[in-house]
């Protein structure tokens, strides 16, 4: 630009960036900052030693030994019997601090009495300085890194090697023949070599937890778990985080509220008919109804799943005195707990992309019902195939293929190796369907950052990162496969699965008229570079005491504390959507007042309950305990369920004649479930894991799993005391399912509307 009368040159201003813009700034940054870090972890994960062995040159443990025992665990359920590094299920022992308080003991036995069966009762028998001093020997023997990295020899002192022999006596009685207190079955293991074997791993992981890394005061799992009698303590550093992003939560909060109540534009809120028309579904919409029927039933099950899980805690190999463990042992229950949560809640966003589509697009494409119909059908063989596939896997039926047909062994991503690859399979066909019924709305559309594309953008990010589950094996390093599959529970569920559900609700209300377009996009963005901006990055607060390099707590406990910030705003939009709900009162009511549910839960359960466990000193001693389930329950029901329910009832409310619409039953199924979550969180979960949390504070990590805490009065009483709240959660979940069964046949019982019949928008 130039004045012409002086001929100067005056600077135009610089042109902002769009919001599209940023967003993909922000993930090119958050996601090479990941990727970063993952490179990091692999190459400082702890080594996996050629061969373990004692002073006297004789070979305790080989390579091939760890690595076997980790396929064998991993294939027979792994991380849902008991935990490593704290990861997996909370009623069996976290077999590292297992293994490294009982190696512990033994070496104190032979360091001050030359006697292996010393016990924990031998130990608190001592003086005080008698036992600080021995507590002193015993963590130089485990502190000190005695592994070659030039040979790969580890060589153990004497009395380690000593004592690692009672350990392996201990496990090849509990392994082989179980423990009822911890629901581990008899007959496990039967095979020596197995028995030997899965020792050998949970021995590397107690060594990796205990031995320094190089040049550094603290093991390969920062000092994880917490154990006195080895020298594990908190390394100073966690504390410093720790405080750091308190105070990072809390600035970025004040900054936020600021920006949204001083510069945030009003959204205009529209005029939205008392009582729209009833939708004629199209032949898709109508077999997509059927998703939404599956859905239920398999949360019906998941429900039953999630008791028997639950009451193995008081009733360790029945339910109620029926020997339920011969046929179907705590692991099983408690994987297909797990894995029909995924997959009804799962099935529910898919079906809802498959409903929304051509609505969105105006087009319904040929055979589209045909394509949903097999969609539906493959989606239900991967279903059931898991299932069975899961549990031959647990009970030893599969041996070594059972990472490919059986169980993968990671929480969250169990179903084998094949079904997992059908699945994303069955997701790009997905993909497919909802593109071609879309692609008339995207043709339409003249920027291809506006809802239609970004509602296509959102759907790509499903199969493309649960495909982030393909990048490791039974065999991968420990540390390197967690990085990986929190890649899945994190970014595809928390992450790019809640993206999409937002896009869809966005572009939905605009669509109803509660929104105009353009707010619904410019809320839609906002709120994903938000969640995004955060929540990559924070992927690594899982990730602590992987055998990750230190700096990833930093890392991860900074960004975590930023992912609460998206969640104050949903504070924020609980107060339009309840406005929104008045505008739809009678029609829309339970739709919104399930995603107004998804509101408060997301700030309750992902926010407070989320951040809860997110403090690395806090993690640092609940990690593995029941403090981890208050988050995941009122996460992934409260928030995720929620969400699936509000997807299901939008499509429905809309298709569903008024004859088959009972609202008797949508009230009483929605104050039962989440009546029910709150009982199940404040009589329950929130009571034993505060009681183990206190626990690991005082004695240990291993205690607070051990059999006299698990099996304490407190923790019993605990468990019976959910047993109301579940109930009532039980009862919410049946009216849904009975609800669905009323609702649904009577989709088909509607007349298909003609190319030429008006659709109301």
């Amino acid at each position: 630009m130039v004045d012409s009368t002086l001929d100067i040159p005056i600077p135009s201003r610089p042109r902002r960036l769009s919001l599209p813009a940023w967003l993909v700034l922000i993930c090119i940054i958050t996601f090479t900052v990941l990727i970063g870090a993952g490179a990091a972890i692999w190459k400082n994960a702890p080594p996996i030693p050629v061969t373990v062995s004692s002073p006297q040159q004789e070979i305790i443990l080989t390579q091939a030994d760890i690595q076997h025992g980790q396929e064998t665990y991993l294939g027979r359920g792994g991380q849902h019997i008991g935990s490593i590094w704290g990861h997996g299920s909370y009623l069996a022992p976290d077999w590292t601090a297992d293994v490294l308080h009982r190696w512990g003991l033994a070496t104190a036995g032979v360091l001050a009495q030359n006697n292996p069966q010393f016990s924990e009762a031998d130990l608190q028998a001592l003086t005080a300085p008698e036992r600080a001093s021995l507590q002193a020997q015993v963590s130089e023997q485990f502190k000190t890194n005695r592994y070659d990295p030039q040979t790969g020899e580890l060589v153990l002192t004497a009395v380690q090697a000593q004592g690692l022999r009672k350990v392996f006596q201990d496990y090849k009685q509990l392994l082989a023949h179980g423990s009822r207190i911890h629901s581990i079955p008899d007959g496990w293991f039967q095979n020596d070599q197995q028995i030997h074997d899965v020792t050998a791993f949970f021995t590397w992981t107690s060594w990796a937890a205990a031995a320094n890394r190089p040049n550094a005061p603290f093991s390969y799992t920062a000092n994880w778990p917490h154990d006195d009698l080895i020298g594990n303590q908190p390394p100073g550093q966690f504390v410093v985080w720790s405080i750091v992003s308190v105070v990072v939560l809390i600035a970025a909060i004040a900054l936020f509220l600021t920006l949204y109540l001083t510069q945030t534009e009003a959204d205009e809120v529209l005029t939205v008919a008392q009582r729209p028309a009833i939708r004629l579904a199209t032949p898709s919409q109508k077999v997509t109804s059927l998703f939404f029927g599956v859905a239920m039933a398999l949360f019906l099950v998941q429900i039953v799943m999630g008791m028997v899980t639950a009451h193995y805690a008081v009733e360790g190999d029945g339910f109620y005195g029926i020997p339920l463990q011969q046929y179907l042992p705590y692991a099983a229950s408690r994987t297909w707990h797990l894995q029909l949560a995924i997959f009804w809640i799962a099935t529910c966003w898919l079906a809802a992309g498959l409903y929304f589509a051509p609505r969105f697009g105006q087009h319904e494409p040929k055979r589209q019902a045909w394509g949903n119909a097999g969609l539906l059908t493959a989606l239900t063989v991967v279903v059931v195939g898991s299932l069975a596939g899961s549990w031959s896997g647990i009970q030893g039926i599969l041996g070594k293929y059972s990472f490919w047909w059986g169980h993968q062994g990671y929480e969250y991503v169990e179903l084998g190796r094949v079904w997992q690859l059908l699945l994303i399979g069955g997701m790009v066909f997905w993909l497919w369907l909802m593109y071609r019924a879309l692609k008339p709305a995207l043709k339409h559309d003249a920027d291809r950052t506006g809802l239609n594309h970004f509602f296509l953008y959102s759907a790509i990010t499903i199969p493309l990162f649960y495909s982030a589950g393909l990048m490791y094996t039974n065999h991968t390093p420990l540390s390197v496969a967690e990085y990986w599959r929190w890649w899945v529970v994190h970014l595809w569920v928390e992450g790019f699965f809640e993206v999409f559900a937002t896009v869809t609700i966005a572009y939905l209300c605009s669509e109803l008229g509660f929104l105009k377009k353009s707010s619904a996009l410019r809320a839609t963005y906002l709120t994903t570079i938000l969640y995004l901006g955060s929540g990559v990055i924070g992927t690594l607060h899982h990730l602590y005491f992987a055998g990750t390099p230190v700096f990833i707590a930093a890392m991860g406990a900074v960004a975590s504390a930023l992912e609460v910030v998206p969640l104050t705003l949903i504070g924020f939009e609980v107060v339009k959507t309840l406005r929104l709900s008045q505008e739809a009162e009678g029609f829309y009511r339970w739709p919104l007042r399930f995603f107004l549910a998804t509101c408060f839960w997301n700030l309750v359960g992902a926010g407070v309950f989320g951040f809860l466990i997110n403090p690395p000193i806090f993690l640092y001693y609940s990690q593995g305990l029941n403090t981890t389930p208050i988050h995941a329950h009122s996460a992934l029901f409260g928030v995720y369920g929620s969400l699936a329910l509000a997807l299901m009832l939008f499509a429905l409310r809309e298709i569903v004649p008024d004859r088959a619409w009972n609202e008797k039953l949508l009230r009483f199924s929605f104050w039962s479930l989440n009546g029910g979550l709150v009982a199940m969180l404040v009589t329950g979960l929130i009571p034993n894991g505060f009681y183990q949390l206190v626990q690991s504070v005082n004695h240990g990590t291993w205690y607070a799993r051990s059999a006299e805490a698990i099996g304490s009065p407190w923790m019993q009483w605990t468990v019976w005391l959910r047993i109301p709240g579940d109930i009532l959660f039980s009862f919410g979940a049946l009216a849904m399912v009975v609800f669905a069964l009323r609702a649904i046949p009577a989709v088909f019982q509607t007349p298909t509307p003609t190319p030429t019949d008006a659709q109301p928008s």
